[in-house]
């Protein structure tokens, strides 16, 4: 047992410094996804510590281990993901990236560390009503990390599952915590524009794709604006444009490539084929063919209310009620923490985690950094709700998750 005296939400003082020395650790070593092997093995030596036996290698890099329960039954699951970005750092911190172009820029090694804390706290504790499983994910930020640990058995037996994100939009120390809808669905799209070269003072011998291609970036965006009722939260981004060889040449060929995010599924359907149309249209109306692919990512997140009402009472539980709030507005990102949420009920939830000074660099900038004290309220509330969880699920509740032969 834990004998430090209580601070920080319930979370010792040596455990917290342990949090923050891990999580900058992890700063100094980030890992892109699918290479998380150094993270893994970093995080796994603190959980052995533990006493907890770790499977390594699910679905990739990822970590599991479980805090056995006062009786058996469906286990609530928490999981944290561990992948950065591959960005040069510039925040100028004494722990910043020592890997040349990669940088946790998303708050990862914030979540593997403080996911290390609520196992030490739910291990020093009594025993849950039903197991608690502690999910390591890899590749988050490639959408598909979530679903290979599902098809390594990640969620088999579990009945309900949990996490959050650390957010720089929120005061450190508070809780956001929202029903329904939190993150948007994520699909990227790919158009070769296909033309005909030629030389550029005999432009009538040609098709130019480069034309085709820049009066396609216009018209795409006409299809949120004009086609998607305003009351569905949705975008559609070009974010890369890339076509000719030399500047007296007409370019034969442009490859376009974007994303749309949408909260509502048969929005989500109604811009793939919008995207489609266009395409082909304005491809025609210069000469041109356009082929369009388009890459699934991941699904709106949707909380389960029921899970919801759960993860709110823990967190007025560890923060007070009045730092427990709800998203301010829609959240466009991506997060494949909805892949979990398709086969369990659950919730995701923010962890304010602002730092003074820096509320203008957000995730995934080169200068992003998140206040450490977050650490400890977002240990503590993952430990608050799957108490609550486990008695539940003890309860005879669940849904248990099982996977398809």
């Amino acid at each position: 047992m834990l004998t430090v005296p209580l601070a920080r939400h319930g979370v010792p003082e040596e455990l917290f410094q342990r949090l923050v020395a891990l999580r900058r650790e992890l700063h100094r070593h980030p890992e892109l996804a699918w290479r998380e092997a150094r993270t893994a093995a970093r995080i796994a030596r603190e959980v052995e510590a533990l006493g907890l036996p770790v499977r390594t290698g699910v679905g990739g890099h990822g970590l599991i281990a479980e805090i056995p329960g006062a009786g058996p039954g469906p286990a609530v699951a928490l999981r944290a993901d561990m992948d950065a970005l591959p960005l040069q750092e510039e925040t100028g911190l004494p722990f910043a990236s020592e890997v040349d172009g990669v940088m946790h820029a998303c708050e990862h090694d914030g979540h593997s560390a403080l996911l290390v804390g609520a196992a030490a706290l739910l291990a020093a504790g009594p025993p849950p009503a039903v197991p608690i499983r502690l999910l390591w994910q890899p590749a988050e930020e490639t959408g598909a990390g979530a679903r290979e640990m599902i098809a390594d058995g990640a969620l088999d037996g579990v009945g309900a599952i949990f996490g959050g994100h650390l957010d720089r939009h929120y005061p450190v120390g508070h809780l956001v915590v929202t029903d329904g809808v939190v993150n948007a669905s994520t699909d990227t799209f790919f158009i070769d524009v296909h033309g005909r070269g030629g030389h550029g003072g005999r432009p009538h011998e040609a098709v130019d794709a480069v034309v085709a291609g820049s009066l396609l970036v216009t018209a795409l965006q006409s299809i949120v604006s004009r086609e998607v009722d305003p009351a569905h939260p949705s975008v559609l981004s070009v974010g890369r444009f890339v076509a000719g060889d030399a500047p007296n040449v007409i370019a034969a060929k442009a490859r376009l490539e974007g994303t749309i995010r949408a909260q509502d599924a048969t929005v989500r359907a109604q811009l793939r084929r919008a995207v489609q149309r266009v395409a082909d249209a304005v491809a025609a109306v210069h000469g041109a063919q356009a082929e369009v692919t388009f890459r699934e990512g991941t699904p709106a997140l949707h909380n389960d209310p029921e899970m919801t009402a759960l993860a709110r009472e823990a967190a007025v539980e560890v923060v007070g009620a009045e730092r427990v709030g709800v998203l301010h507005t829609a959240n466009m990102g991506g997060e494949d923490f909805a892949s979990f949420l398709r086969e369990v009920p659950g919730c995701y939830v923010r962890y304010g985690a602002q730092v003074a000074g820096r509320e203008g660099f957000p995730a995934h900038s080169s200068r992003f950094d998140f206040h450490e004290e977050a650490l400890a309220s977002g240990a503590a509330w993952l430990v608050a709700v799957a108490r609550r969880a486990a008695h539940r699920l003890a309860r005879g509740e669940p849904r248990v998750a099982t996977r398809e032969a």
